[in-house]
């Protein structure tokens, strides 16, 4: 029996004519069902991601509508059932006593925590224009991150904009009150002063380009010049009220630079006359100020690395220098980084007379196994921070890197040393390799990063040296902004350069006899200080050394831990670049302050919070959680309402300060 087909326009055929169109149909329907499979399996993949996503979101926002609904003291209540009443915030207790809004106040933002927007760029950053490239949410990091690099990096050669890229640092009190949703820089410090009657018009956010260096802020923004005109009408329309600044971190180097170039004649000065500051300035309260710099600046300009990067590199070996997926995370960073001058000008300043040599330093003898307070206590620890323990090997801090653990330890006759500064470099072939991720190590050859292990030790007197070895440019750039040395003769015209102004130690204070300043920084947190190096495994695209994170001082020299020496301080800035000046090296009248400005020392000692309810407390030493310290916030507030360093009873002093102070063998 015969089965027939009938097709539209065709004669009948029978099925024997048709099985090479059955074979097709059949194959394409084998196709068509793999292909939904895969759809199929996909989509529940999707639908599982989506499923998950979709609980978590329905979590979050279930948590979150719990907490709107509940009464807004209920998390104050929870905290004080376990930890007893809550004092009230400091402005909030000023205003009960009668403090009342008096003198302008000034912020004064430091590196990194100042919001940056997008003015004019490339394609891949299309759509970006005014958003916050730098703050905020940080999404475009993630979403586009090597054109995210691309446009936070200023040109190698002038450190200015790159071409057809323009980033500017935003505007108002909202550019550095949050460093992140939820993460506060200046906002708990606004929110004090407001509780006493300030706010925008007597409140000013000194913005500016953190990346680029102090001079160059003026002649790409002409920044400085609006920080004066800023302040002089704040001060005219408070009736002759003058002004308490606030500089933290790298903004405190960035306002010392200030002080000089405004009473400074122009083209390179703004002209304000020998007694700008006299006439408009009431105080300085630096906070967490680097004053003489900082070593992790050194480490960041040599691997990209500080303790943090160390421990991440030790749990994920290679993986941030790894070329698999692009990520090269470090070798980027460096790239970025060693394109912004700012970083240069917290490189120690002084030298060996300041930061100690082989075999001394101002803070001998300290002792890294102190339990930390569980209060803000206003005793002196001084004698408790700085014994001596008799098992404890005595720390060299003098020797800011060191290449192995055991020449950490050394004497210095027993290191054999050979002198990198005549080495000669020979071209890798990684710099043909490397291309986006290229950095100046790779025009060092092996010869080069060979010579710079062979030196074994760098002190503060060296490591400019070495520093201009592996980053001739950078270093050239810097050299033009910045200096680290010490002047013996202030009176010498050369010091009237702007590339002085930000180093103390190489320029006199304003003649401002009635001004104040207060070097006010947290202490009691192991802070970076000396560093224990390695090379690092051969590869074409990797950064040649890093911090030896297996190197442990153990029981013998606890002041070691991953590779890096700790020394008291606010996590960030050692005590004695935060607290020398105002201790000893400003302290009456001396030849960096021939006016005698009164000097106040502040430290707050620190105490982590009791439980998560306090999030990052209100007693804080950390160099920027100290931004919502109760006590600082406190003394701030009352000297912006009138109070002198008196009122607040002079010095408060939880370290060795003035003992390490006095080591420091300095003509003042």
């Amino acid at each position: 029996m015969s089965i027939l087909r009938r097709r539209k326009g065709t004669e009948n055929k029978k099925i024997s004519d048709t099985e090479p169109d059955y074979e097709e149909f059949k194959e394409k329907s084998n196709k068509l069902g793999s292909r939904k499979l895969r759809l199929r399996r996909r989509w529940s993949c999707v639908d599982g991601c989506c499923w998950f996503i979709g609980c978590i979101c329905s979590i979050w926002w279930f948590l979150l509508f719990l907490y709107n609904a509940m009464p807004a003291s209920f998390p104050q209540y929870v905290t004080e059932a376990i930890t007893g009443p809550l004092p009230d915030p400091p402005g909030v207790k000023l205003a009960k006593e009668g403090l009342r809004a008096k003198h302008p106040v000034v912020f004064v933002p430091g590196i990194v925590t100042g919001g940056l927007e997008l003015w004019e760029g490339h394609q891949c950053a299309d759509g970006l224009f005014r958003k916050r490239l730098w703050g905020g949410t940080f999404g475009e990091l993630y979403k586009r991150p090597l054109c995210w690099v691309e446009h936070m990096s200023l040109d190698n050669e002038t450190g200015l904009d790159p071409f057809g890229i323009r980033i500017r640092p935003v505007s108002g009190l909202v550019a550095a009150d949050y460093f992140a949703p939820g993460y506060f820089v200046w906002a708990v410090l606004i929110a004090n002063l407001a509780r006493i009657g300030y706010e925008e018009k007597n409140m000013y956010m000194a913005a500016y380009d953190w990346r680029i260096s102090f001079q160059n802020t003026e002649v790409r923004d002409q920044t400085l010049s609006r920080i004066k005109s800023n302040i002089e009408l704040m001060v005219a329309s408070s009736g002759g009220k003058k002004a308490v600044i606030i500089p933290h971190s790298m903004g405190v180097l960035y306002f010392l630079h200030f002080m000089k170039w405004v009473e400074a004649p122009a083209p390179l000065g703004g002209g304000g006359g020998s007694d700008w500051c006299a006439k408009h300035l009431k105080a300085v309260m630096n906070i967490g100020g680097p004053f003489l710099g900082v070593p992790k600046a050194v480490s960041g300009l040599f691997s990209a690395e500080a303790k943090d990067i160390a421990a991440a590199r030790s749990m994920a070996p290679r993986f941030l220098d790894s070329e698999m997926f692009n990520f090269q995370t470090l070798q980027h960073v460096m790239r970025m980084t060693r394109t912004w001058d700012s970083t240069m000008s917290m490189i120690p300043k002084g030298g060996d007379t300041i930061w100690g040599g082989l075999d001394w330093s101002p803070e001998e003898g300290y002792e890294c196994n102190e339990k930390k307070p569980k209060n803000n206590s206003t005793q002196t620890a001084e004698s408790d921070r700085t014994r001596k323990s008799v098992n404890a090997t005595r720390v060299k801090y003098g020797r800011i890197i060191s290449f192995g653990k055991h020449v950490a330890d050394l004497h210095s006759s027993e290191i054999d040393r050979i002198d990198f500064r005549d080495a000669l470099k020979g071209k890798s072939h990684a710099n043909s390799t490397c291309r986006d991720v290229w950095t100046e190590y790779h025009d060092m050859g092996i010869g080069g990063i060979k010579a710079v292990a062979d030196y074994k030790v760098y002190t503060a007197g060296s490591v400019l040296d070495l520093l201009h070895f592996v980053a001739p440019k950078l270093m050239k750039r810097g050299s033009a902004h910045f200096s680290y040395g010490i002047a013996y003769d202030l009176d010498d015209k050369k010091y009237e350069h702007y590339k002085y102004w930000s180093n103390p130690l190489e320029t006199k204070l304003p003649n401002a006899p009635e001004m104040e300043i207060f070097s006010m920084y947290g202490v009691g947190i192991p802070t970076e200080r000396a560093y224990v190096y390695k090379l690092s495994p051969a590869g074409d695209c990797y950064i040649p050394f890093q911090i030896d994170s297996s190197a442990e001082g153990g029981n013998e020299s606890p002041c070691l831990k991953g590779g890096v020496f700790h020394v008291d301080g606010d996590e960030t800035v050692p005590i004695l670049s935060a607290g020398y000046m105002c201790a000893k090296g400003w302290k009456g009248k001396t030849r960096f302050n021939p006016s005698g400005i009164r000097t106040f020392v502040r430290e707050y000692n620190h105490a982590p919070p009791a439980n998560l309810l306090e999030g990052r407390g209100t007693q804080s030493g950390a160099h920027v959680d100290i931004m919502g310290n109760f006590a600082l916030i406190e003394d701030i507030i009352r000297v912006a309402a009138g109070a002198s360093g008196e009122d607040l009873e002079g010095d408060q002093v939880h370290s060795g300060i003035f003992k390490w102070s006095e080591r420091i063998k300095l003509k003042l």
